[in-house]
This record gives structure tokens, sequence and C-alpha cells, in this order.
């Protein structure tokens, strides 16, 4: 019998080569999965709620691991404590916790939120987490654009090219830009993103709010399914995984704690 447990963290992804493990360059699973190796010696594989790309941050972010040792959550808090005294400061463990052996991080993920982050003058205390734009944006028009796009259901045209997948559906729930002085921030909640997505959106977007193309013009380049038709990808350093949600998440969680 195995046992599963749940890992909450955030991190800034500036020094790492996005979530998963990589040969030749330094990802946070392999950081965090060494880490916890070392201190409790049991092998194991920790698979996290998604890929994040190169210098993509994350505020929320889940992974799970199986040990065949039940841990006590006193153990788990004392791990958290000493992981949090171990780790660079840019990851941070808020919590680990024991979840039914069924739950599985990425699959049972039923929606994921994610921030792209914008300055609109020049701030030398936003250049290494916010992309700076100086050219008018019409936000009302990005954000009409924003509506179009959660009509449709095909993002072939916002993916990488040459990747295999089993499908490039998905369901967007919000693409909405909010300005606040001389920040913009665009926020998309979908049940499930591909490769390059939200990245490939912003940027046509951006098209979009700078008159380079019009609303319908934004329908054919979705219509078209052709990637070479949107706008080119933003920076990785604005984006940040900011919310992943779970079915009955907290209940089942209180239930199943409750009755160990």
């Amino acid at each position: 019998m195995s046992y599963r447990y749940f890992i909450r963290l955030a991190y800034n992804g500036a020094r790492y080569h996005g979530w998963q493990i990589q040969a030749n360059a330094v990802t946070v699973q392999e950081i965090i999965t060494k880490a916890v190796k070392l201190i409790w010696a049991e092998e194991f594989e920790m698979i996290g709620c998604g890929r994040t790309d190169t210098g993509v941050h994350a505020r929320e972010f889940y992974a799970h691991f199986d040990l065949e040792e039940k841990k006590s959550q006193e153990e788990l808090n004392e791990l958290t404590r000493r992981l949090n005294r171990y780790f660079p400061e840019d990851i941070l463990i808020y919590s680990i916790f024991p979840v039914p052996a069924d739950l599985h991080s990425r699959f049972n993920a039923i929606s994921r939120t994610y921030e792209y982050h914008i300055h609109t003058q020049k701030d030398p205390f936003f250049n290494h987490a916010s992309w700076f734009v100086h050219q008018q944006l019409d936000i009302d028009l990005m954000n009409r654009g924003g509506e179009i796009i959660k009509e449709y259901g095909d993002f072939t045209s916002f993916s990488k090219a040459n990747i295999k997948r089993k499908t490039n559906l998905c369901k967007v729930m919000k693409a909405e830009w909010k300005l606040s002085g001389h920040r913009l921030i665009f926020t998309i909640t979908a049940d499930r993103f591909l490769h390059d997505m939200v990245r490939a959106i912003v940027g046509t977007l951006l098209d979009l709010g700078q008159n380079k193309i019009s609303t319908e013009d934004l329908r054919l380049i979705i219509e078209s399914k052709n990637r070479c038709n949107a706008g080119e990808s933003v920076p990785a350093k604005g984006l940040y995984l900011t919310r992943v949600e779970y079915p009955d998440f907290h209940d089942s969680i209180f239930i199943y704690m409750n009755n160990l």
C-alpha cells in the first residue's frame, strides 16, 4: 500500500528552466525532489499539476508523490519547515498534506488561471517580473478580443507547432484585462492550456490593442488554426500561474484527513 501527499508551493521562475526535470538544466521539480529524497531517504516520483516554461513563475502550484510509509501531519509540517530553510529564496513550500490515493495533481485539476503582467511606464522595480510595453494600448478593444477568444474551443493558432498532443481543444472561461495605474494585468482561466498558448494570446491581443489587427482579423487568426498567423509570444518573465482548482478539493481533503 502507498500513501499520496500533495505539495502546495510557489516559485519565481527566473532562474529555472520551468517545472519539469530536464537534462543539463536546473528545474524546480528537480530541486524539490532531490531535497525530499535527501531528508527522508525514500525513492519516489513527483508529478506536478502542469508544466511551466523557462522563466515562468507560479504563485500557486501543486505536485504529488507517493510513499510506502504513512506520514503524520506533524512530520509533514516539519518537512515543510526544513525544506523552506533549505531552499533558495525563490522557492516557497506553503504546505504538504495527505490526500486520497486517486487524487492526481495534474489530471484531476479542473481549471488553471494565469496572469500576464505588463507595465506601461518605465519602472526599475518591475523589470524582472513584468514586461514593459511603451506603445499606446486600447484596453477596451483588447477586452473585446478576450470575449471573442472565449467563443472558440480550438486554440491551434496559439500553440507551439510540431508538438504531439491528443487535442488542441480548450474551454476558456475568463480572458480579461485590468489596468491599475501603469500596471496592466491579463487574467485567463481555462480547463487546460496548450504549450505557449497564454503568451501567444497575449501577443495577439497586444497587436489588437495597437490596431495592428481588427477583431475580425482575430477571428480569422483563430479559425485559421495556423500559429504563423497569430502574434509573437510575449516574454516569459511576465507570466504567472496563479490558481489551480480541483473538484470539491477542500471538502474532500477535510473529510479525508478527519477519517485518518
